[in-house]
């Protein structure tokens, strides 16, 4: 029997804004492991601090990579791996909670025991977070206004909590009332971190010992490894500057990092990859004890500037297994033509995407969004000419320079003008094998700006 394109089902696969949840099968049939490429199995390498390493000792480990480089897929990969494992975890995104443009402390610490305790009031675990619920009456005297802190059946937005618990203290609906007032009204934040700030060791304390330690102690008799918590989506916090001077990545991981390594479970945050190139990283390992897990990009040349062949392959099996998720890989080549006009296509695709998963995501949806399948090389061409002009607008000529200077170094230094060609995308970080490198966005290689200055 003929494989049939499903047209519908890829566009939806090809989603950018889509993330692959591994522990659902569907899901899992698109999911391509490019660890061989990506050096080497980090999800394994945090699965196993927590589970092999130090199952009952709390852990707190660091992960970064490029946006939109696939670092959510690989979270909820390890979620379901830990769940495997036996542990409870506790995966949110902290964008949904957090403004990322203005973040302190508190905010996390807040949005961490709303994610916890609405999991844990899910799994009709009662706690006794008089602290808390002390501490959240005072918040609301802050805001001269009265926020019901007892529980309600299906709150929008906020998860359903189990009716059994109606009309009684919610820690989560309580935070959850509290933050989106904050979220909204940065008076009403600058207020809030007034009254919240002298008290972060107080936060902290009810944290642990009304939350986590007692809903650690209740998943262990209830026959569970432990509580793991996996904060998404701080790596998109804004490079911008606190009222201290300091930006704000190094300001939280940094400056504040002891606070957040005090978390008494197993914790995974993602941070900013410019901290990775920031003065302070010696700090910032010396405060959470750890040095931050990578994800780099997928290879599609190598640092010579030859064709990686492995990573180039690994993408094309991203695309076709987007296509034709039931089909053996191997079979599927002979279903390239149900996609595009001719393989050639496909190649240029992934090559000129960078190995930047999104990005190649973005192109094919783009081209999806103009033609049916088979997609003609004519539209992916006129899809790549869009996407180098979004880009361009934004680059400066000495950034223009300095891009120049990477493509012929593979190098990137500390300097704040670099960290602003790593966040904005216009430079990937590569590694394979023993080598680690960087060169320019491939989308940016044509560019008739980056011609001129890498000819003059």
């Amino acid at each position: 029997m003929e494989e049939k394109l499903d047209l519908q089902k890829f566009y939806k696969a090809c989603n950018p804004s889509y993330t692959l949840a591994v522990a659902n099968p569907e899901d899992r049939q698109y999911y391509i492991d490019f660890s061989s490429v990506r050096g080497g199995t980090i999800v394994e390498q945090l699965e196993r601090t927590i589970s092999r390493l130090s199952p009952d000792v709390p852990t707190c480990q660091l992960f970064t990579g490029h946006i939109g480089s696939g670092k959510s897929t690989e979270l909820l990969r390890l979620q379901a791996q830990l769940q495997e494992q036996g542990f409870y975890v506790v995966y949110f995104e902290s964008s949904k909670d957090l403004d990322m443009a203005d973040v302190d402390i508190t905010d996390i610490l807040l949005s961490v025991a709303r994610q916890v305790s609405e999991s844990i009031e899910k799994m009709k675990i009662k706690l006794q977070p008089t602290g808390f619920k002390a501490l959240l009456k005072g918040v609301a005297d802050v805001f001269q206004t009265q926020i019901d802190l007892r529980a309600e059946a299906n709150v929008p937005g906020l998860g359903e909590i189990n009716a059994s618990t109606e009309g009684e203290f919610s820690l989560s609906l309580g935070i959850g009332k509290i933050t989106a007032k904050a979220k909204d009204a940065p008076n009403l934040r600058s207020e809030l971190r007034q009254y919240l700030e002298p008290r972060t060791n107080l936060i902290l304390d009810a944290l642990n010992k009304e939350l986590l330690e007692p809903a650690n102690k209740e998943l262990k008799r209830q026959g569970k490894q432990g509580l793991v918590v996996i904060i998404d989506n701080l790596d998109r916090i804004h490079l911008c500057a606190k009222p201290t001077g300091r930006l704000q990545p190094e300001y939280l991981f940094v400056d504040r990092g002891e606070q957040l390594a005090r978390l008494n479970c197993h914790v995974v945050y993602t941070i900013p990859l410019v901290l990775i190139f920031s003065n302070d990283l010696g700090q910032l390992t010396n405060r959470f004890g750890v040095d931050p897990k990578v994800l780099p990009m997928v290879p599609v040349r190598n640092r010579d500037g030859s064709e990686c062949f492995e990573g180039v392959e690994l993408l094309r099996q991203m695309v076709l297994a987007r296509a034709f998720p039931t089909v053996e890989p191997i079979a599927r080549y002979a279903l390239v033509g149900k996609i595009f006009d001719n393989p050639e296509t496909l190649d240029r695709l992934c090559r000129v995407s960078g190995g930047h998963v999104r990005n190649l995501l973005q192109l094919l949806y783009g081209c999806l969004q103009r033609e049916d399948p088979p997609l003609s090389r004519a539209t992916l061409e006129k899809v790549i000419v869009q996407r180098r002009h979004q880009l361009t607008l934004a680059i400066e000529p000495d950034e223009w320079a300095l891009l120049n200077q990477v493509s012929a170094t593979k190098t990137v230094s500390g300097e704040t003008k670099y960290q602003i060609l790593l966040r904005s995308l216009w430079v990937f970080e590569y590694r394979y094998g023993e080598d680690y490198w960087f060169d320019v966005n491939p989308i940016l290689a044509d560019a008739k700006e980056f011609l001129t200055a890498v000819n003059s």
